[in-house]
């Protein structure tokens, strides 16, 4: 999941400005073309990251059937939502496509408002979970629900940790080998550098705990499919261990001083600070097209080749850290007017070459294995960051899979925000009291 407000990365004022003023061209362009011919326009409601290339393919992925309008979501995962269900809800012909944050997928799916995947593509993603078909198992695990197919993986999405080289080497750590986030943090403070984290209140904070809960063996919660009465096991050793790590960097001359309301975009300006040393930031893969992009005009040849990349530092020395999993899904609403246009449709904008031009043109990573390949090819990325992000989807640790998602994302942000005020004797257990109680509805969010 690049993210603005969510796991999917960071726009600039400017450039979500003119993305709206372009899609609202496009969409006038394509509801006026509809008028005039009588074709039936299918509304793709998208997040706004990648929105040059969603125009692009919108416009060759329309047909002499159809036409496909581009329409535009807020820009946080839960707004996104939360405008999606409430058409959905009320069963909008309208919503014909729509871009969904993975961790919705089975919220909708069980709620029936999207239409389920068949035939070919299913079983190809289907086998792909289990490691034997075209797509990253991480990436096709996120659009399974109740043994179905009910989305299209379009990019998946992963954190790795970047760094700067001088900073890491001055606190002689060697990069090659796991990391711990106590190793990044004491490093950072004792050589004046800083630690760049996702701990506001929204969605990524949340990210972040779930990558330090499982990084430590544990779950928020398990037995998901059990709905309402899904196991809570965020009191355990192992969230006491992802409090004792953001107490650690709350305390810590580490932290950014936005810590509390840190974000995607935030941190990036730490990475080449007018003075001290730089930064260990965990972030998602659009960071590295974010500051090739800056050389020339605010950064140096020589600051770019200190920028250093590797796998999400671990919660526990010698366990394999869990990196988040993000991305996108494309659902087809169940109420369109036009399913199988629409589910045509769906197949065009996942296509591998719409994969590769996100990857290649918007930093967003495939969900194929033939798009990694190509994008490799391509010499746009270092080979190792290209396997970098491959192995983190497929060995990542994905968060909750459940219909009741928003309750206990919401649940945890409620009782582990600020990240200043965590304490490890108190806030893993007093969150799974709560969350049991939202789950059961005896609280409220």
């Amino acid at each position: 999941m690049r993210s603005t407000n969510d796991p999917r990365g960071r726009r600039s004022r400017h450039r979500r400005r003119a993305a709206l003023a372009a899609v609202a061209a496009l969409a006038a362009g394509s509801l006026t073309a509809c008028g005039g011919s009588g074709k039936p326009t299918l509304n793709w409601y998208v997040n706004p990251d990648g929105v040059d290339t969603f125009q692009k393919y919108a416009k060759s992925c329309s047909t002499d059937q159809y036409d496909i309008a581009v329409q535009l979501l807020p820009n946080g995962a839960t707004d996104q939502r939360t405008q999606l269900a409430r058409r959905l809800a009320a069963e909008d012909s309208s919503t014909d496509l729509m871009n969904l944050d993975p961790v919705f997928v089975a919220e909708f799916a069980n709620a029936g408002w999207l239409q389920e995947v068949e035939g070919d593509l299913a079983d190809s993603i289907t086998s792909s979970v289990e490691g034997d078909g075209d797509y990253l198992s991480g990436a096709a695990e996120t659009v399974t629900w109740d043994d179905k197919v009910f989305a299209i993986p379009l990019w998946a999405n992963t954190q790795v940790l970047w760094y700067r080289k001088s900073l890491a080497q001055a606190a002689g750590l060697d990069m090659t080998q796991p990391v711990t986030w106590d190793q990044v943090i004491k490093a950072a403070a004792d050589h004046d550098g800083t630690v760049g984290v996702q701990a506001n209140k929204y969605e990524a904070y949340v990210v972040w705990i779930n990558a330090l809960v499982q990084g430590a063996g544990g779950d928020i919660v398990s037995d998901t499919e059990a709905g309402r009465d899904a196991k809570v096991d965020i009191g355990s050793d192992a969230g006491r261990k992802a409090a004792e790590i953001i107490k650690e960097l709350a305390d810590s001359k580490a932290a950014q001083p936005d810590f509390t309301v840190s974000n995607e975009g935030t941190s990036l300006g730490q990475m080449f600070p007018e003075s001290g040393a730089g930064e260990f930031m965990v972030n998602w893969t659009f960071v590295y097209k974010n500051y090739e992009g800056q050389v020339g005009s605010g950064l140096t040849d020589e600051q770019f080749a200190d920028l250093g990349w590797a796998r999400y530092p671990a919660t526990v020395e010698g366990e394999a850290s869990k990196p988040p999993i993000g991305g996108i899904d494309i659902g087809v609403g169940a109420y369109s007017e036009h399913p199988d246009f629409a589910m045509e449709a769906a197949r065009c904008i996942t296509s591998e070459q719409a994969q590769v031009d996100l990857a290649l043109d918007n930093g967003l990573m495939p969900s194929t294995n033939a798009a990694y390949d190509k994008v490799s090819a391509s010499g746009d990325y270092p080979a190792d960051l290209i396997e970098l992000f491959r192995t983190s989807v497929d060995e990542g640790g994905p968060r909750p899979k459940s219909a009741f998602y928003a309750m206990i994302s919401g649940a945890i942000q409620a009782r582990w925000h600020s990240p200043t005020s965590v304490e490890p004797g108190s806030t893993p257990k007093d969150s799974a009291t709560y969350l049991e109680d939202v789950l059961e509805g005896k609280s409220l969010l």
